[in-house]
């Protein structure tokens, strides 16, 4: 009698990081996520652009540009290839930590060649700095990162406040019928999440955003008039305005965003990994840092400006518990249209800030939340623990409400402590080995370690 076979091993159980939905689900959930990062992917160029007093025609070529690179380097970022890309469920955007050097640079004399040559070399900077800071992974235990989640939240709340009133700069911010907006979307976001099944709760955000634009359209909060003049077709080509310049100043300058940068994609990558449930090593994290890398030199070639992880996109993850990459990767998608077919771009533009701002309320809330559920599983009942939280976040936090505060300082210096996410990053680590991995005189064993434990 011949021996029976063995049974086939059961194939391993696919990820839900690698799943890949239905073409119906990757469309919607890909467009939840470009809605909730437009209105930030879009600002920069507005922002450096408006500074610099270019002509409409030029700051329409600087969006389309943006949206296209956003949306390439994301695909780069969630696809990957070979040692480029995190693989996780991450948007790419433009850094607001660049903005303030950028228009320095610009309206100094050097203008958007000068902008632009400076970002090649932080792109280059970044990919060639990614393994390094890949190797610092080890100063990131859960007392740390879940401390810079909570302040990654935090300080994106003011993001979705200014939206909520209207928008920075606009004549009728903080108008109750703004906040009324904001509020009724808000309202239908939580409503969908509570009551409505389990596929709806997952675009809980995309039907939030939809209502209050139907609710927006016939109160005169926006109209399409801005489709009809965008073109059909916008194809950025490279170095459109000009040969890259290449100043020392420029360089120094934009080489402190890029550790700034790294820092805050960093603590975005540490905490998709822990919404999704793929802890991220550190080879990992260095191939996120070096599609930033990568994505940023991209910037400078095709006239738009340095990438880094989006945070308001941490929070989507952890609002609608899809933990798809394919999902960001169809963002992506969505994004490179977006970029070259302008009149599609002006459509989504039309979505008023206080819709996002009710939507963002709960994404950045969101986020904030995750790090508390992080710092959790860490032990607080000692002093050590608690004055790392406590300090970080303060830290943290302080240039969000009082936003001159480094104003007498340097610039490299400014950059580095005005972004929340970088200096209470920075301070976690710093306090974290102070309490918890330098040896002590006397007294207990550090608080977040195992008994015996020596320094990282």
């Amino acid at each position: 009698m011949s021996a029976t076979p063995a049974p086939a091993p059961a194939p391993s159980p696919v990820h839900p990081v690698d799943e890949v939905p239905p073409l119906r689900e990757l469309a919607a959930y890909g467009l939840q996520h470009v809605l909730a990062m437009y209105a930030g992917a879009v600002a920069v160029p507005l922002i450096v652009g408006g500074a610099l007093r270019l002509s409409p025609a030029d700051l329409a070529y600087l969006i389309t540009a943006d949206l296209l690179v956003c949306g390439v380097a994301t695909l780069v970022q969630c696809v990957g290839f070979w040692r480029f890309g995190v693989r996780l469920p991450i948007m790419q955007g433009c850094t607001f930590a660049a903005v303030s050097p950028m228009v320095l640079i610009g309206t100094t004399g050097g203008g958007l060649p000068a902008i632009y040559g400076s970002v090649i070399v932080a792109g280059l900077a970044i990919t060639l700095l990614a393994p390094v800071f890949g190797r610092l992974l080890r100063f990131f235990p859960p007392l740390v990162t879940g401390t810079v989640i909570l302040i990654i939240g935090v300080s994106l709340l003011p993001v979705a406040g200014n939206w909520a009133a209207g928008g920075a700069g606009a004549k009728d911010f903080g108008q109750p019928r703004n906040l009324a907006l904001a509020a009724f979307v808000l309202a239908v976001v939580v409503g969908v999440q509570r009551f409505a099944p389990a596929a709806l709760a997952r675009i809980a955000v995309l039907i939030g955003i939809a209502v209050g634009l139907a609710v927006a359209v016939p109160f005169g909060f926006t109209d399409f008039g801005g489709v009809g003049d965008a073109h059909w077709l916008g194809v950025s080509t490279p170095f459109h305005f000009g040969t890259p310049a290449f100043r020392a100043s420029a360089v120094v300058s934009m080489l402190v965003v890029a550790l700034v940068t790294m820092t805050e994609t960093t603590g975005d990558l540490i905490a998709v990994g822990e919404l999704t449930g793929r802890r991220v090593e550190p080879r990992a994290l260095s191939d996120g840092l070096r599609a930033d890398g990568l994505s940023t030199v991209l910037g400078g070639v095709f006239n738009t400006f340095p990438y880094t992880a989006y945070a308001q996109n941490v929070g989507l993850v952890g609002l609608t518990r899809v933990r798809s990459r394919w999902v960001v990767a169809a963002a992506g998608g969505i994004l490179v249209l977006l970029g070259l077919l302008p009149k599609l771009g002006a459509v989504v533009a039309a979505v008023p800030a206080p819709v996002l701002g009710g939507a963002g309320l709960v994404m950045f809330g969101t986020v904030a939340a995750s790090g508390l559920r992080t710092l959790a599983a860490v032990d607080l009942t000692g002093s050590h623990n608690l004055t790392v939280v406590a300090v970080s976040v303060a830290v943290g936090v302080l240039p969000m409400g009082v936003p001159t505060i480094y104003a007498k300082f340097p610039d490299w210096f400014q950059t580095v402590m005005n972004s929340g996410i970088s200096a209470g990053c920075l301070t976690a680590i710093a306090l974290n080995l102070l309490f918890n991995h330098l040896p002590a005189k006397a007294g207990p064993a550090p608080e977040n370690a195992p008994a015996g434990a020596g320094p990282v």
